[in-house]
């Protein structure tokens, strides 16, 4: 027979799983209200735990310095100011670039639109399809833009559309940029104690493994940071040498560029290509194929050898996954995806070696 007692206890220990439950859905229900609510926020926060957790081996190492040790808000308005001006000084220099030939641009345009683009004489040597290119180019882009019917569909309602809709984009950026540099300052500011508080809850939540797979995804995502802009820096640094060489206009910026696009895998022969072409078009023959050489090089020994080591090697990941994550999460999540494609795919791994072994 079943005491009182023993009753009693079984009811307190199902009252108490039920406020457990209950406890828990609240919660999950007040979390998602919460993120619901910062939505339009949430990329600003993602830009600013990526760029923390790529520089926080070197804020943990300026903290122990003697000079930073009772000026926390110091560094951290330091810190935060460096990052802003990476980021604003290179698109000054390149709207500085933009205005001081727009005149030369208007010009050119107001060029197209009168007379069109000559069909160049590069396409007449081509081995293959030269008479075509040159029927489509002579009724594309040789007659007058104005009547061109490549340009038809350029009126007035279209290029006001296109103009306004880069605007909303514009002004949507800047507004996270200011709230991505606010959120970086306060991480900064709490320092590494932020990242101890974070580990401790993971370790809480989930275990040591919980804390270890924290680990890892953090280290995936600084390898991605270091792999991705670093040997794009490299490479747009490199072949920005090579433009000036070779007596291509604008190297600084084309360099620039090709850094940018470098960050993406495979994407900078769309800059350097562009400049061989250029040389090519203008009879530079020699130069032209160096460039195109010299690039396809860099990017190979960038692409196969030193990106994979700088990502792969770090965050313990094959280099075919680490390609699919960073394109996968580019397509999914846009371009904070390069960084968070890595991460996730260091989860998988982990699911796949703890259910294997």
């Amino acid at each position: 027979m079943i005491s009182r007692d023993q009753t009693s206890a079984d009811e307190k220990d199902r009252t108490r799983r039920l406020q457990r439950t209950a406890s828990g859905c609240l919660y999950a229900v007040l979390v998602a209200v919460a993120l619901w609510m910062i939505r339009d926020f949430i990329p600003a926060v993602v830009w600013a735990a990526v760029i923390a957790i790529a520089l926080w081996p070197l804020l943990t190492w300026l903290e122990q310095r003697p000079m930073f040790r009772q000026r926390g808000m110091w560094l951290a308005v330091g810190l935060t100011v460096v990052i802003g001006l990476v980021f604003v000084v290179p698109f000054v220099v390149v709207a500085a670039q933009a205005g001081s030939e727009a005149a030369d641009l208007l010009r050119w345009f107001h060029e197209l639109l009168r007379t069109g683009i000559p069909v160049p004489d590069l396409v007449n040597h081509l081995p293959m399809g030269s008479k075509q290119i040159a029927a489509w180019w002579q009724e594309n882009l040789a007659t007058p833009f104005e009547s061109s019917p490549a340009a038809k569909n350029l009126h007035s309602a279209t290029v006001v559309a296109m103009t306004r809709h880069f605007g909303v984009r514009l002004a949507h950026g800047l507004v996270v940029f200011g709230f991505m540099l606010v959120t970086l300052f306060f991480v900064f500011k709490a320092g590494s104690k932020l990242g101890e508080q974070l580990l401790e809850a993971a370790r809480r939540g989930f275990g040591s493994e919980g804390a270890a797979l924290a680990r890892r995804m953090t280290n995936s995502v600084r390898s991605t940071v270091t792999g991705l802009v670093v040997v794009g820096l490299g490479e747009g640094a490199l072949l920005g040498v090579a433009y000036l060489v070779t007596g291509v206009p604008h190297a600084t910026l084309l360099g620039m560029l090709t850094a940018i696009a470098a960050m993406l895998p495979f994407c900078a022969p769309i800059v350097f290509i562009g400049a061989a072409l250029w040389l090519l078009s203008q009879g530079a023959t020699v130069a032209a194929i160096s460039v195109a050489v010299f690039g396809f090089v860099v990017v190979f020994v960038a692409e196969h050898f030193v990106r994979p080591v700088l990502i792969g090697g770090a965050a313990r990941l094959p280099f075919l996954l680490v390609l699919f994550g960073i394109l996968g999460g580019a397509e999914t999540f846009g371009l904070v995806g390069l960084f968070i494609g890595p991460a996730l795919m260091t989860v998988l791994v982990v699911l796949w070696d703890d259910w294997v072994h």
